[in-house]
């Protein structure tokens, strides 16, 4: 049997092929281990991701959000200046801010994939396991206003959508179709011309009651929804559930509509506890969090149901 000493440095020789200079993973590497979080079943895998090579970059953005045809005027003559359609113009700033994945690996753990050839794959897969659930967590209750430093870093997606587009639905005391058409009514008209494009994020609680209120119907759809985990929708949107969206609230927009920008330069460093018999890999990368049309957003909050839990039920980060 090897001797713990043995281990950390054919550890330490494993860990070293997964860094370059400063300790800094190349593009290459970059790049495989966001495509890891993105394999991920998390919200994150559906963002419109925006890599970055600085802490800031300008996104212009450009459209049209009113009639742009009009009546012809006579042969020969120029629409008036005043019914010329002028593009809406717009910038998005994305500004990255640090944040830590830390592994720590038993010296067991350590042997049994040193002996395999796989401990680069199995640092990077943990740390990218747990990585796309935190991000997850940010990217929906991150709130600069937060008394949690980790979710303080940036606004999420329910921080960022307007006050006008925010509906209280303490009114709704059932997770049935009511809810989900609260919310497309809330919708600008203008957004809604690819409902199937958009999903209703909601908690796993959610989901659940609104399969079982399906579930109710004595119907082949029913019975489907109870035998089988078929996709839900309501309005001929899907019905996502993501686990770190707290029980009274949905989210409704397009995927695409939320931007996660991750800057490449992600470092990897090692240390190791001798006390604990583990040796510990802290991965550390710049990333911002940012809604392109915040209009086409909508949240239902403070809604409830019988089958809810009281309080939510979110996994928090420790501060």
């Amino acid at each position: 049997m090897k001797d713990n000493r043995s281990i950390i440095e054919k550890a330490d020789i494993a860990v070293s092929n997964l860094v370059s200079s400063g300790g800094y993973l190349n593009t290459e590497q970059s790049d495989a281990f966001v495509r890891m979080i993105l394999d991920m079943p998390t919200m994150v895998n559906q963002c419109r991701v925006v890599r970055m090579n600085a802490p800031k970059r300008k996104i212009e953005k450009i459209g049209f959000g009113s009639r742009i045809l009009r009546a012809a005027p006579s042969s020969g003559t120029a629409l008036a200046a005043s019914k010329r359609a002028r593009p809406d113009l717009g910038v998005i700033e994305l500004e990255t801010e640090e944040i830590i994945a830390e592994v720590w690996l038993p010296y067991d753990v350590l042997e049994d994939n040193i002996e395999r050839g796989g401990l680069e794959q199995t640092i990077m897969s943990m740390i990218a396991e747990r990585a796309a659930l935190d991000l997850e967590e940010l990217i929906v209750l991150g709130d600069t206003n937060s008394s949690d430093s980790y979710l303080a870093l940036v606004d999420g997606i329910l921080a960022l959508t307007p006050s006008g587009q925010t509906l209280d639905g303490s009114g709704i005391t059932d997770v049935k179709k009511e809810l989900f058409k609260a919310a497309i009514q809330r919708m600008p008209t203008r957004y809604l011309r690819n409902r199937a494009a958009m999903r209703y994020y909601v908690s796993h609680h959610v989901e659940m009651e609104y399969r079982d209120s399906i579930a109710e119907r004595a119907t082949t759809l029913g019975d489907e929804k109870i035998s089988k985990f078929t996709p839900m929708f309501a309005y001929g949107t899907p019905v996502e559930p993501i686990a770190m969206m707290p029980d009274h609230k949905l989210f409704l927009s397009y995927p695409k509509n939320i931007i996660w920008g991750i800057q490449r330069d992600i470092m990897i460093e090692t240390d190791k506890d001798i006390r604990r018999r583990v040796l510990i890999i802290v991965l550390t990368m710049r990333c911002d969090v940012k809604i392109e049309e915040p209009q086409a957003c909508v949240v239902v909050e403070n809604f409830t149901d019988a089958g809810l839990p009281s309080t939510t039920t979110t996994t928090t980060t420790t501060t």
